[in-house]
């Protein structure tokens, strides 16, 4: 049965509820979250994040665009898979949001899935092509009437079925090496990490293929966006250059084509956009994506 048929239509402005999941599921998932209402902004920029990410749309289509015009745009009706993006994209909402989500860490889709994270870098995947079987199973069981609290708890259950029992080869790796980059927001050096692991770096990077689908390099070059991103407090003046420094940007020129690449704005624009339209409190989770209407 599709429950889509007979979905509510949320009214109200958006709300999220999220939560991180029980072990063992929180070493590779931030949190999986519950996002519905009528959104302020139907177009959102999305600059590239330490993610990787799985929606189930239990309401209207939502169309994506890639920053890349040569690629298509896609519209999901029922869901998609994403893996690590290096580049921004464009997500439409619909007139009204319903769907559950999951905030993979970078590593974290690989056991979930049976196939190489580089498979899903800078694409989007239905969810069909990659869980066979299971949307039907998450959307009847969530139908139209449950609280946000059981259509997480529906998910979270579906995620523990598909955690794989053995960890592929090379994941514990990679996970590791991963959390001290989180921890450092990306600040070692990939020599050093790969020496610490008693690797070398060529073997540390096909792993990251495999597992995260980019290298280490790369994965810190996001991370430490990340940080700047995240450090923006659009309420009071901003000091571009002390904020580039601590994050770990010592080429204010690498800074700003960087900055410019991951967003499409240069540090002045994203400020003022920021402060034209602010955040609501607590929402969303964090100041990666932008206006975009």
């Amino acid at each position: 049965m599709d429950v889509r048929t007979r979905d509510p239509q949320p009214t109200g402005p958006m709300e999220y509820v999220g939560r991180v999941p029980a072990p063992p599921l929180d070493l590779f998932i931030d949190d999986i979250y519950c996002l519905t209402g009528v959104p302020r902004h139907r177009r959102m920029n999305v600059p590239p994040m330490p993610s990787a990410h799985l929606f189930v749309n239990l309401g209207e289509p939502a169309r994506l665009w890639d920053s890349d015009p040569s690629v298509p745009s896609a519209a999901f009706p029922d869901g998609w898979f994403m893996g690590t993006w290096t580049r921004r994209f464009l997500y439409e909402y619909p007139a009204r949001v319903r769907l559950v989500g999951v905030h993979f860490k970078p590593w974290g889709i690989s056991p979930f899935i049976d196939m190489p994270a580089s498979e899903l870098r800078n694409r989007w995947a239905p969810v069909d092509a990659v869980w066979r079987r299971s949307l039907d199973r998450i959307r009847n069981q969530v139908g139209d009437t449950a609280s946000a609290a059981e259509a997480l708890r529906v998910l979270e259950e579906e995620l523990r079925s598909r955690l794989a029992e053995a960890p592929s080869r090379g994941l514990g790796l990679v996970r590791h090496t991963g959390r001290r980059l989180e921890a450092s927001h990306g600040a070692i050096p990939v020599a050093a990490l790969a020496a610490a692991a008693g690797v070398s770096g060529n073997h540390l990077a096909e792993q990251f293929k495999c597992h995260v689908g980019v290298t280490p390099k790369r994965v810190a070059r996001i991370y430490r966006f990340a940080r700047l991103i995240l450090s923006v407090d659009a309420l009071r003046p901003v000091d571009w250059s002390e904020l580039a420094h601590t994050a770990g940007y010592f080429d204010r020129a690498h800074f700003t084509r960087e900055f410019k690449d991951f967003t499409g704005h240069t540090p002045t624009d994203y400020l003022d956009l920021r402060r034209r339209f602010p955040a609501d409190r607590g929402f969303p989770p964090d100041n990666g994506p932008m206006p975009a209407d």
